[in-house]
Parts: C-alpha cells; sequence; structure tokens
C-alpha cells in the first residue's frame, strides 16, 4: 500500500445549471480546466494517485482530455458511476435517470482505493493551502475513527450570479463537525447572507464554515458506505430522485458515534462555475493567480 494519499474526483455530474460540460472546459491561460489546478496542487502536496469517477459516455473525452497531461506526474485510474452500480438486480429502477449522488460515486471507487483519500468536485477549485492541509491529515493524522472535511467561511463561496446550496456546518467545543444541514436558495442581501429555502428565511453568519464537498476519509469508510448505500436502496426504492450523499455519510457516522471530523482550515481560496456567467470571474481569478506566480504560465509546460 502506498503511504501517500490518493485523490478522489467526482466528475460524473451533469452540469445541470451551468448548461455543459464544466468538468472538461477550459478556463486557465492555456485552456486548462478547473480541474487540472486541482490535481496539480495535489501533486505539489504529496498525493500519489488520481481517480476519476465519470459516467461510462464521457469517459473517453477524459482521457482523451486528462491522460497526456498527467502522464509519468501522477498514477491515474478510472471508475465509472452507473445506475447499475453496487444494485442489486431486484432493487433496480428501471425509469430511474438521475445519478444516485455523490456517496454513491464514492462507493464506486470502493476496489480502486486502498489507502486514505480525499475527494473533491471536479468543478471547483479549492486552493492550494486546502490540498496542504488535508495531504499532511491523510498522511499523518487519519484513523478509521478520525476523517476530516475542509471548512471555507460562507462570505467566500456565494456566487454573484444566484442563490446557491450549502453544506452548513455545526461544530462543537473542538471544532470538530457534529453536524450538517443543506440549505438551499442562499445569496448575500445587503449586508446579510440568507437562505430562503426549505419555506423559511434563515440569517447565516459570514464565517460559518460550510461545506464544498472537499472531505477526506481512511480507506475503512467505503465499508461504512456500503452499509448505509445497503439500507438506502430499499428504503428510496419508489424514490427516482432519491440520492445518496457524502454529508449523510458524515452525519450518521457522527450521530452513531463511530467517527469524528476534523474540520480543517485550508479553505482560503473558492471559486466555481455554478452558472454560465460565473464563467469570466473564474477565468480572471485564474488569470491573477498565474500573473502572482501561484502557478506557471503554463501549467503542465
Amino acid at each position: 500500500m502506498t503511504n501517500k494519499p490518493t485523490l478522489l474526483v467526482l466528475a460524473a455530474g451533469m452540469g445541470s445549471r451551468y448548461g455543459g460540460n464544466k468538468q472538461i472546459d477550459g478556463f486557465g491561460p492555456s485552456g486548462e480546466t478547473i480541474l487540472e489546478y486541482s490535481i496539480f496542487d495535489a501533486i505539489r502536496a504529496g498525493f500519489g494517485k488520481v481517480v476519476f469517477i465519470v459516467r461510462q459516455e464521457i469517459l473517453e473525452v477524459a482521457k482523451e482530455k486528462f491522460l497526456p497531461k498527467l502522464e509519468g506526474k501522477i498514477e491515474v485510474d478510472w471508475v465509472i458511476q452507473s445506475l447499475d452500480s453496487f444494485v442489486p438486480a431486484e432493487l433496480k429502477q428501471a425509469e430511474r435517470v438521475k445519478p444516485f449522488g455523490t456517496a454513491h460515486a464514492v462507493l464506486c471507487a470502493k476496489d480502486a482505493v486502498h489507502e486514505p483519500f480525499a475527494v473533491i468536485n471536479a468543478d471547483d477549485f479549492y486552493g492550494k493551502e486546502a490540498f496542504e492541509v488535508l495531504g499532511k491529515f491523510l498522511s499523518t493524522e487519519v484513523r478509521p475513527d478520525l476523517h476530516a472535511m475542509v471548512g471555507y467561511a460562507i462570505q467566500n463561496v456565494l456566487s454573484e450570479n444566484g442563490t446557491v446550496s450549502r453544506g452548513v456546518c455545526e461544530t462543537n467545543e473542538k471544532g470538530q463537525l457534529i453536524g450538517m444541514v443543506e440549505r438551499t436558495s442562499i445569496a448575500r442581501e445587503g449586508d446579510k447572507i440568507l437562505s430562503k429555502g426549505e419555506n423559511e428565511i434563515l440569517e447565516i453568519a459570514e464565517n460559518t464554515p460550510v461545506s464544498m464537498n472537499f472531505w477526506g476519509f481512511h480507506q475503512d469508510v467505503f465499508s461504512d458506505i456500503e452499509k448505509m448505500w445497503n439500507e438506502f436502496l430499499p428504503a428510496n426504492l419508489n424514490n427516482l430522485k432519491s440520492e445518496f450523499y457524502i454529508p449523510t455519510v458524515a452525519n450518521n457516522l457522527i450521530k452513531a458515534g463511530d467517527a469524528a471530523f476534523e474540520i480543517l482550515p485550508g479553505g482560503k481560496t473558492w471559486f466555481g462555475v455554478t452558472y454560465t456567467e460565473d464563467r469570466p470571474v473564474v477565468i480572471e481569478s485564474l488569470k491573477k493567480l498565474h500573473d502572482a506566480g501561484e502557478y506557471p504560465g503554463e501549467l503542465w509546460g
């Protein structure tokens, strides 16, 4: 087993609000995808392997896009997330179109990952500090009963072009995660940050930590996820839109007392593409980072 952590990339999403396949869209000065910056930062932080979780129909396009750039720099593996993955025949939903969600995607990588690992979205920029702090945690502190999440202050992870959904964290006196609530329709209004989903208006303090789906796990978590998945499937047999999320896994582990989650303070810089209008902001942000010397002129040059 390598002592270097693995980076697990969730790249099977549809990109419905963005209106295109943002996972393989170019944003950097030389047409780099957002994901390439995450992989570059992961390599710098000591990660030894990247595993892409993709849909079958984008597998070849993704390989063409990423393999030539990554060859010789980091070990690469591919995992398919399909509606049949880890679903026994008697529990298949013939009419289902929607993917089963992020925790199901992680479960799909069970046979490809045998060391501590990080999970990221393919279309979010997390910043090099986040990879440094999580890479260190996964190399030195992670245990079967201790996982982690990189926390981002909510004021830094909003979109100027519409509302967003975020996993808002509750913490204990040690700063560990004790629960997470998915809040929807979040936007800044005047000097307040408000969530207007779920038929209530809730004000959220500026520095409240939220999850941007940047997690760090001990590999033993796969058996926990599979157990929860086997309970989720029959319970949601008639719900074609049900999804099995990573925060659900975290909440369940915390509630049962089976694991704690450190909230790591590496979330300084974040940007992402939720809406098409976010695109120029991301392009400009990446250009500034290149100009400041955070990244070389050409990422893989």
